[in-house]
């Protein structure tokens, strides 16, 4: 019957009607601040959340599923080849080590997306910092001699001194991302890998009230779309920009993802 119907719709009319119906989720407004954000969304079950990625990356653990990103399950693995290159650039710098902070990794969706490559490496720490609750169903169930879990930099970064910090799809989610920078950059990584991350084609660090896909979880959350100068310059004294890429989250006429590769500056 849908189809029949469909069939009598003339092209403009379905034309609206999908674009309409893409609109329930995405990015929308344009917030003066944080909290007016966070007061127009509804939150989101962080248990809910966790057991979605728990259950999908329990599954590309044990090999029944092959690639799991956002708690959505994918049949084959969707790389960022950045992001990859970057991490092969900096374990060719370090004979062959490689020793990442993971900061807001989830319970290791980067490394697993990753490790076909990183078992090729003769010396690999993967260590996520997150929030408590990752960390704690992290430790219990996804931990083994490499993938390392902590709910704070500092004991991350004095159990395994990482040299790579890797922010993925992290800092748009930060109430105060400069803050969190500022925290990161004390520790002074050899280089840093940003990837998943919006900008504003208009220029100028604005919010959004992200939306998500209700076959994924309901929820809607506050979201920063950056300037990308502001953002970049932000590192420009302690490190060198070595490349810009293009996320895999894509883009439209509002907004784009973008990653980008960082190097620290000898002697800084």
């Amino acid at each position: 019957m849908k189809q029949f119907i469909k069939s009598l719709l003339p092209p403009i009319v379905l034309h609206v009607f999908q674009k309409y119906r893409k609109r329930h989720y995405g990015w929308f407004g344009n917030y003066k601040n944080w909290q007016e954000a966070q007061n127009a969304s509804t939150g989101y079950s962080t248990d809910e959340l966790l057991q979605k990625v728990r259950a999908s990356l329990l599954m590309v653990k044990k090999g029944e599923a092959v690639y799991e990103r956002d708690s959505v399950l994918f049949d084959a693995i969707q790389y960022s080849w950045p992001l990859l290159s970057a991490l092969m650039y900096a374990a060719a710098q370090s004979h062959g080590a490689l020793h990442v902070m993971d900061f807001g990794g989830s319970l290791g969706s980067t490394y697993f997306q990753n490790k076909k490559f990183l078992d090729g490496l003769s010396d690999v720490s993967w260590n996520i910092v997150e929030q408590t609750h990752f960390v704690d169903i992290g430790r219990k169930e996804f931990e083994d001699d490499r993938l390392k879990f902590y709910d704070d930099i500092r004991s991350c970064v004095e159990a395994k001194k990482p040299n790579i910090l890797v922010l993925s799809s992290v800092l748009q989610y930060m109430e105060k991302p400069y803050a969190v920078l500022d925290a990161l950059l004390k520790y002074a990584f050899e280089i840093i890998i940003i990837d998943r991350t919006p900008f504003s084609v208009l220029g100028d660090d604005t919010i959004k009230l992200q939306i998500v896909p209700p076959s994924i979880y309901n929820a809607s959350y506050p979201c920063w779309f950056f300037d990308f100068n502001k953002l970049t310059s932000y590192f420009e004294k302690q490190y060198k920009l070595i490349e810009v890429f293009n996320a895999i989250d894509g883009k439209n006429q509002d907004y784009e993802f973008k990653g980008f590769i960082m190097k620290k500056i000898q002697n800084v």
